[in-house]
C-alpha cells in the first residue's frame, strides 16, 4: 500500500511539473517587444492538405532584435505561410520578399503591455487551476487506497506541500514574465 502511495506521489509531482512546463511554453508565445521564434509556435500552415506547424516547414531566424525571418524549405508554400500569419492573432503584417517572409515587431505601447500582462495572468490562473485539479485527483486516489488514517493524513499533507510548491513556481514565472513585459 505504501509503495503504491509513494508511486502516486511521484506521478502527481510529475503531472504538476508538466503543468508548469506547459505554462512556460504558453508564456514563450507572448510577445515582449523582442523578436523570438517561439512567437510563431501556434502558427499552423496548410501543407499538402495537412495542417502543419510552421516550424516543421520553415526555418525561423532573428536577423535583428525587432525582426523575424521565415524561410520555407519549399518556396511553393510562401503564400500559405503568409495567409496563416495574416489569419493568426499576432497582428504582424508579413512582408514576402520572394524567398522568405519578414515580420517586423513594432515597439509595444504601454496599453499593449498592460493587455499582455492581463493575458499572462489569465494563463497563470489556468496553470494554478490545473495544479489544483491534480491535487484534487491526488487526494481522491490517496483516500481510495485505504491507508491507516494517520498515514493517509501524512500523504494528504505531502500533496498539499507539493501543490503549494508548484503554485509558488507559477506565481514566480508570472511575475518574471510580467516584469519582462513592463520593462521598456
Amino acid at each position: 500500500m505504501i509503495e503504491q502511495a509513494d508511486m502516486l506521489m511521484l506521478e502527481f509531482e510529475e503531472k504538476m511539473e508538466k503543468s508548469v512546463q506547459s505554462l512556460q511554453r504558453e508564456f514563450a508565445t507572448i510577445r515582449t517587444g523582442r523578436a523570438n521564434p517561439n512567437l510563431l509556435d501556434r502558427i499552423v500552415v496548410e501543407y499538402y492538405g495537412t495542417p502543419t506547424p510552421l516550424k516543421q516547414v520553415a526555418s525561423i531566424s532573428v536577423p535583428e532584435a525587432q525582426q523575424l525571418y521565415i524561410k520555407p524549405f519549399d518556396k511553393s508554400i510562401l503564400k500559405d505561410i503568409e495567409q496563416a500569419i495574416n489569419a493568426s492573432d499576432l497582428g504582424l503584417p508579413p512582408r514576402n520578399d520572394g524567398v522568405g517572409i519578414r515580420l517586423m515587431l513594432p515597439a509595444l505601447t504601454e496599453e499593449r503591455r498592460r493587455q499582455l500582462v492581463k493575458e499572462v495572468e489569465k494563463f497563470s490562473e489556468n496553470g494554478k487551476v490545473a495544479i489544483r485539479n491534480i491535487r484534487r485527483d491526488a487526494n481522491d486516489q490517496m483516500k481510495k487506497l485505504g491507508l491507516a488514517e494517520d498515514i493517509e493524513k501524512g500523504y494528504l499533507d505531502d500533496i498539499q506541500v507539493l501543490t503549494d510548491k508548484y503554485v509558488k513556481k507559477v506565481e514566480e514565472l508570472t511575475k518574471e514574465k510580467s516584469d519582462e513585459l513592463l520593462t521598456i
